[in-house]
Parts: C-alpha cells; structure tokens; sequence
C-alpha cells in the first residue's frame, strides 16, 4: 500500500468524486470511533450508471497511487457502490439510497460532527 497519510487519500478521493460529477461530497473523520477506518467519505450520483462510473474514477485513482482496496460492494446494482481503502471508505449512492439509510448522519453523530453537504 502507499505511504499516505489518511487525509491524503481522503483528498485522492475527493479529487476522483469531483472529476465525475459526484454531488454533495462529505466526508467524516471518525479517527478514534470506528475500529476499521479513519475517515468516510459520501457522495451521490445521479443515476445507477453515475454511481458505477464514479467509483471507477475512485479505484482508477487509487490505482494511479498504488492503494489497492481491501474492498469493492455493490458494483453490480450500482445504488451503493462501498469502496474500503483502509484508512478511508468510500459510500457512492443514489439520492434516495442515501436518505433512506441515513448512515451518515449516524456517523456524524457518533463522531460528534455536523454534516456540512
């Protein structure tokens, strides 16, 4: 894996989500309250095929950086795409998958953080 720190490969992600269009980007640090990660990061896309291509740019990114995830779910359906880069893990969703699981306000709860879209 590569030698970057937590935050770098958060923006590494951020950078990918951009790239293709992902909507409302946010992420959480949960350093100290998650024993599997360091930070989440959550964005939409706009239809089944957005959320796949977003998470293309996402692992091509990573790839780019010689990070190989320890995961990819939800590819084949394309609502949620969960990409676990370690220290960082990536939620890609469809708008109503993401209200109706609602795991981001969970997690900012229980990181003490707001949500800031």
């Amino acid at each position: 894996m590569a030698d970057l720190t937590p935050d770098q490969v958060k923006q590494l992600v951020i950078e990918a989500l951009e790239d293709l269009k992902a909507e409302k980007i946010s992420d959480i640090d949960v350093e100290g309250v998650a024993n599997f990660t360091d930070r989440m990061v959550f964005a939409s896309g706009n239809s089944n095929r957005h959320v796949k291509s977003i998470a293309n740019s996402v692992l091509d990114k990573a790839k780019e950086n010689n990070i190989v995830p320890l995961g990819v779910e939800g590819e084949d359906i394309g609502d949620w795409v969960l990409i676990d880069l370690g220290d960082v893990v990536v939620h890609i969703m469809l708008p109503d998958t993401r209200e109706f699981y609602d795991i981001e306000r969970l997690w900012s709860e229980e990181a003490g953080q707001s949500i800031v879209s």
